[in-house]
């Protein structure tokens, strides 16, 4: 494996090849280098290289960049924070760096992003970087595949409800969170218009949870009624911008929610939910599937 760093002179690169095996002859190798008019073509980058390869081989793979390509899983509903984090695992980004840049209010305008960070607009999928692309350029990179897939019809969609493409991926990042079967995010989503439209809380724990820093892992009474920007116990309306990086799935659920008038819903424990149109009603499934179950 051989890391030709941005800005090396061919004799250098020459240098680095021979130190590793890979030619025998630097001079021999100069000369077909100037051949093939490879010196100036050389691109950076970490490559994957065999000694059995031939210099024309080796010249071949440092001209067309054939970089060695790094494969990332980035699931949907994972935050900024956590993409980060896999990033610097894999080696790719530093995470501190990945952050900063992530919330630099220049750098957001170039990107057309009006929220406070690239939270929302990172597109969950399976990505293929290397190791010299940088912080920058991999967040632009996720952002456009964010970009491909807003349509002109969710636009469209969007508009109808009356709702910005902000609103639409922070409510989409909420149901995301919410978790759940499948085929219950369009009832989730549709308690979550239902209470938008009666001016009620949403109530919704993933969004307390994203304002407490350096969550530990249990949510507490306290919790609820601390007031933070994205208590959505304590305020109304949706928060100041997403709480997660959502798939598709959770932004189609977001546009098109059922047609029900539930206003509440408890987890049964086994990944699906009760729904309920009253309180009356939603206090007895917590009981129900809560509060007797923790006893």
């Amino acid at each position: 494996m051989v890391e030709i760093p941005r800005g090396s002179t061919f004799s250098a690169t020459a240098d680095m090849l021979e130190r590793a095996g890979l030619i025998s002859h630097k001079r021999e190798f100069y000369l077909l280098a100037l051949l093939m008019d490879a010196p100036k073509h050389i691109k950076p980058g970490e490559y994957d290289l065999g000694s059995s390869m031939t210099p024309v081989a080796v010249l071949d793979k440092l001209v067309q960049g054939k970089t060695k390509s790094y494969f990332v899983f980035i699931p949907e509903g994972f935050t900024l924070s956590r993409i980060a984090t896999r990033l610097e695992n894999a080696g790719l980004a530093d995470r501190e760096t990945f952050i900063s840049l992530a919330s630099s209010s220049s750098f957001l305008s170039s990107l057309g992003i009006e929220e406070e960070s690239v939270e929302g607009y990172l597109f969950p999928d399976t990505y293929r970087f290397d190791k010299l692309m940088g912080e920058e350029r991999i967040i632009r990179f996720m952002v456009k595949q964010f970009r491909k897939r807003i349509t002109p019809e969710i636009l469209e969609r969007a508009d109808k409800l009356h709702l910005t493409l902000d609103e639409v991926v922070t409510l989409a990042s909420i149901i995301e969170k919410e978790g759940g079967a499948q085929e219950e995010r369009s009832m989730i989503s549709a308690v979550f218009h239902n209470r938008l439209k009666r001016g009620m809380r949403l109530q919704s724990d993933p969004t307390v949870i994203y304002g407490i820093e350096d969550f530990d892992g249990n949510l507490r009474r306290s919790d609820l009624r601390e007031k933070t920007a994205y208590n959505t116990y304590m305020m109304k309306g949706l928060p100041p911008g997403p709480i997660c990086n959502p798939g598709m799935e959770a932004i189609d659920a977001a546009l098109y929610p059922a047609s029900v008038d539930f206003l509440y819903f408890v987890s049964k424990n086994n990944g699906s939910h009760q729904f309920s149109s009253n309180l009356k009603d939603h206090n007895q499934a917590v009981l129900k599937y809560q509060i007797k179950r923790k006893k």
